[in-house]
């Protein structure tokens, strides 16, 4: 079980498949009779099986069937941290569920070697009617630690969580940000040999998610094995050390993380549009994560500068005017508007976060202003995303890339053509009177 430079296989993952049927219960027009109840109980086990090979049918016709995992196989071996991307449904919640041995694959393979923490969903691995404290010492005798080693840990994990207010309350009377905090704390801190972690991250605030990017690089830096799950793609190309790329359920890369996160950025961007100023772009059949509680309908941009149209500018002020449906009266936390380069690295985040307030969205639709004072991106071109969330609670709607937009270059010929570098800014030089120069002495 060797690899690389010597290393251990931590995961080995060969042909897995993961197969769901969407059924639909049978229904009886009328009364069930005792007779045909008892009949259906008979026939039960035989219409199973041939349901499972692929032979029966139902009244309706055949069950369809989707295959969430199809044929994928890689190793990721001790001490690398994988990176794994792609778009909803492509099948990445999946394969870590079945890593975390919460799902039985249909076919194939899956082995990980040691312990593996997993923080997969908010309250995974939690007992509800516990308090912190005792799913703490629960999720530690789970990973095979001794109640001693638990009791060493313990202050370091509720400080890290920042819930040791209410460390002896219930988790069910628990917000979903102290549990994943908690959840967290407890998979970074009790060393797995193997930890997989997916987007519930983004449940936490913005500090919080600053402070698991951090340990989840010591975690990496000390040997450990990461499976990494997100649509942050700054995030992945800080942590991961090899990036893999799902597409309809099967490997469509797996590599280098430059390589392979601008791989995914470019067939995200398929359906999104250069978005030309003043025009109002559909956006609620775009891809996207989240709840879904609060959704981006609709959106348009503009500048200040009418002789090229209100396009952006290097320089310039640009102001978005954003349509949001909600389905009740809310005061959310963060609202940002991203803009990345082509590679996917974020280069703007104006996010109501940092200026301290909250924006009120009213039942139904509401419309809001965000406005980028001074815009310093080069000329280009860039990719424009979209987050809604409550800044310790779940995230309503994120569009990583929603549209293209077409920064102008005011100068023909001057800032796109004779410089590089991503933003501009503004400097000056001048010419020093000669001083006399520096005595020296001979050794």
């Amino acid at each position: 079980m060797s690899g690389p430079h010597g290393s251990r296989v931590a995961v080995r993952v060969d042909g897995l498949g993961k197969r769901y049927r969407r059924g639909r219960l049978k229904t009886r027009a009328g009364r069930t009779t005792l007779g045909e109840a008892i009949l259906d109980g008979i026939r039960a086990p035989f219409v199973n099986l041939r349901r499972l090979h692929g032979l029966g049918s139902t009244a309706e016709g055949h069950d369809p069937v989707t295959w969430a995992l199809r044929d994928v196989s890689f190793e990721l071996h001790e001490g690398e941290v994988l990176g794994l991307v792609g778009r909803n449904g492509a099948g990445k919640s999946t394969l870590l569920r079945v890593l975390s041995r919460i799902t039985d694959p249909t076919c194939g393979r899956a082995e990980v070697y040691g312990r593996v923490g997993s923080l997969l969903e908010v309250g995974t691995g939690f007992h509800p009617e516990l308090t912190g404290r005792q799913n703490v010492y629960l999720n530690g005798s789970i990973l095979g630690m001794s109640r001693r080693d638990i009791a060493r840990k313990f202050e370091e994990v509720v400080e890290f969580s920042g819930v040791s207010s209410f460390i002896d309350t219930p988790v069910k009377r628990y917000s979903s940000g102290m549990q994943v905090r908690l959840a967290f704390a407890v998979a970074a801190h009790f060393e797995p040999d193997v930890m997989i972690v997916d987007e519930v991250l983004a449940v936490g605030d913005a500090e919080f998610q600053r402070k698991c990017l951090a340990k989840m690089d010591d975690v990496a830096s000390g040997g450990r094995t990461v499976l990494f799950v997100s649509h942050n793609l700054n995030a992945v190309q800080r942590l991961c050390t090899r990036c893999v790329l799902l597409d309809g359920g099967r490997v469509a890369a797996d590599g280098a993380v430059e390589d392979v996160t601008r791989q995914y950025l470019s067939e995200a961007l398929e359906g999104s549009v250069t978005a030309p100023p003043e025009q109002w772009i559909q956006l609620n059949r775009l891809a996207r994560h989240g709840t879904g509680a609060a959704t981006f309908e609709r959106v348009r941009y503009a500048s200040d500068h009418r002789a090229i149209g209100y396009q952006a500018y290097s320089g310039g002020p640009l102001e978005f005017t954003i349509q949001i449906q909600s389905d009740g009266v809310r005061r959310v936390g963060s609202l940002a508007v991203t803009l990345y380069d082509e590679q996917g690295t974020r280069l703007v985040n104006a996010d109501t976060v940092e200026l301290g307030r909250n924006v009120g969205l009213s039942h139904g639709q509401t419309t809001l202003s965000l406005r980028i004072q001074a815009l310093h991106l080069r000329p280009g071109r860039y990719v424009v995303g979209f987050w809604l969330a409550e800044v310790n609670g779940e995230v309503y709607d994120q569009l990583p890339s929603a549209l293209f937009l077409e920064v102008a270059d005011l100068q023909p010929g001057g800032f796109g053509g004779r410089t590089l570098g991503l933003v501009n800014c503004e400097f000056s030089v001048r010419e020093l009177p000669e001083s006399a120069p520096e005595s020296t002495t001979s050794p």
